[in-house]
């Protein structure tokens, strides 16, 4: 398993947020249903950001890196985990359907560690093939799931949030932290059984 290099090249993607990426990395991502959280909400955070952004730029250090998550990843998945629109995914079926397309490449284009499939949105940690990039991935991942959804429901419009958020895993023992965040996810958001899917591998199996 590769981790986080800080001395090696860095390939930096942009849509509305910043991607760092390294081939055959580990990454912590999250993608979200487009309904998922009150454009009020996001509005206020993306000013926020905006100015945080001006008063720290890139390279972060591990305490501005930590301070960005506190201050803006953590409060975005509060905000999904107060189930927000839709909730598409909260039916059986409909995350079969996601669970079909985040397996149909394992152990080929990535390894899978663990996911969890919540009413609307997506947590995963997995390591990359180095000829893949991860948009693509992710990009295969919300088209196809996208496409057999809007089918089942009969709906019109944007079923993804276009852009997804992630996380360079920097060693052990934060890929053992991801490992419990994805597994407590559905206990912090009050979601009994029938209404997540969790998957995890016999590596984050292992993990207490």
């Amino acid at each position: 398993m590769k981790f986080f290099n800080p001395f090696a090249d860095i390939h930096v993607t942009r849509n509305n947020l910043t991607h760092w990426q390294q081939p055959g990395a580990t990454y912590f991502i999250t993608f979200r249903m487009a309904d998922s959280l009150p454009a009020e909400m996001l509005s206020q955070l993306k000013a926020e950001r905006q100015l945080w952004q001006q008063i720290h730029p890139p390279p972060l250090s591990p305490e501005d890196e930590a301070e960005y998550h506190q201050r803006f990843s953590a409060r975005l998945d509060q905000g999904l985990d107060r189930g927000f629109g839709s909730c598409a995914l909260r039916h059986t079926d409909h995350r079969q359907t996601m669970e079909e397309s985040l397996n149909f490449f394992q152990g080929q284009r990535y390894k899978l560690l663990s996911y969890v499939i919540m009413p609307n949105h997506v947590h995963g940690l997995m390591t990359l093939h180095p000829d893949w990039s991860l948009e693509k991935i992710i990009f295969s991942w919300k088209r196809r799931t996208a496409g057999v959804l809007h089918q089942k429901l009969a709906l019109d419009g944007q079923f993804w949030q276009h852009d997804y958020f992630d996380r360079l895993i920097r060693d052990e023992d934060h890929l053992r932290n991801v490992i419990r965040y994805i597994r407590r996810n559905p206990a912090k958001a009050g979601l009994t059984e029938g209404h997540y899917t969790l998957w995890e591998s016999e590596l984050a199996q292992a993990v207490r």
